[in-house]
């Protein structure tokens, strides 16, 4: 593990040097570089306020970059637009307001379909993925618990079949069940060939599973390696994990 040290290899998403803010003048970003290699889980670590969720949104598009570019699939994607960002093979879950609470769950997945020809087809996909929203298609997605809107919130991202899914605190609130399950379908929805880049409050939970992670601090690139290196980095632990380094394996993480 090494301290913002260039990853080798061809990526599918890259940001370059990315400055970026809210507020006219006020950066929240200072030149953050990342890159996501296709089929990775990649996890984005680090304290609150340090330009997470910024980079996240910054990539999607929903908000643009002062200096610095974004790359995806070898198309700079600086600044466009999510609706075209997203037929480009990129999909966004943020962590709020990420469902359509009046309508149904199956009318929130319509909602996500970018080729109405296969609309019926991705949504019974989504079903065979997420078996509890196939039980509850006809539900308004208002009336459900935070795990399943959670579950909706993912469909929808994936209904127009994205080579990568940005996922904002997937686990935020959830319920310790709800948690499991969430994490277990980011890992079985990566097992299918989707590349992901999430942001996670849980991040040794996070780390656990990821090929890779980056902290980031004060909107810069502090540190990034494999998931486990960094969880096992006695001065990562104790700066961003609050506590000691991680001793156990992998799999007995629960």
């Amino acid at each position: 593990m090494n301290e913002a040290t260039p990853t080798p290899g061809q990526p599918i998403l890259e940001t370059e040097e990315l400055i970026a803010g809210y507020v006219s003048e006020v950066d929240i970003l200072n030149g953050v570089s990342i890159a996501v290699r296709e089929g990775e889980i990649v996890t984005l670590v680090g304290p609150n306020g340090a330009g997470k969720s910024t980079l996240i949104k910054s990539i999607f598009g929903l908000l643009k970059p002062r200096q610095g570019r974004i790359m995806f699939a070898d198309e700079e994607i600086s600044g466009q637009k999510p609706h075209t960002i997203t037929r480009r093979g990129l999909s966004y879950v943020p962590q709020l307001d990420n469902v359509f609470p009046s309508l149904t769950v199956e009318e929130n997945l319509e909602m996500g379909s970018l080729e109405r020809s296969s609309t019926g087809e991705r949504i019974d996909r989504m079903y065979e993925l997420f078996p509890r929203l196939g039980e509850r298609s006809g539900q308004a997605a208002g009336t459900m618990s935070g795990g399943e809107r959670q579950m909706v919130a993912m469909a929808r991202a994936l209904m127009p079949n994205p080579r990568l899914l940005l996922l904002d605190e997937p686990s935020a609130g959830l319920a310790p069940a709800f948690v499991d399950a969430i994490f277990s379908k980011v890992e079985e929805v990566n097992a299918e060939g989707v590349t992901i880049l999430m942001v996670e409050q849980n991040a040794r939970r996070a780390l656990s599973m990821s090929d890779r992670g980056y902290v980031l601090d004060l909107g810069k690139n502090r540190f990034e390696g494999p998931g486990r290196e960094l969880l096992d980095d006695p001065k990562v632990a104790e700066l961003y994990l609050g506590g000691t380094a991680r001793v156990d394996h992998p799999e007995e993480v629960s």
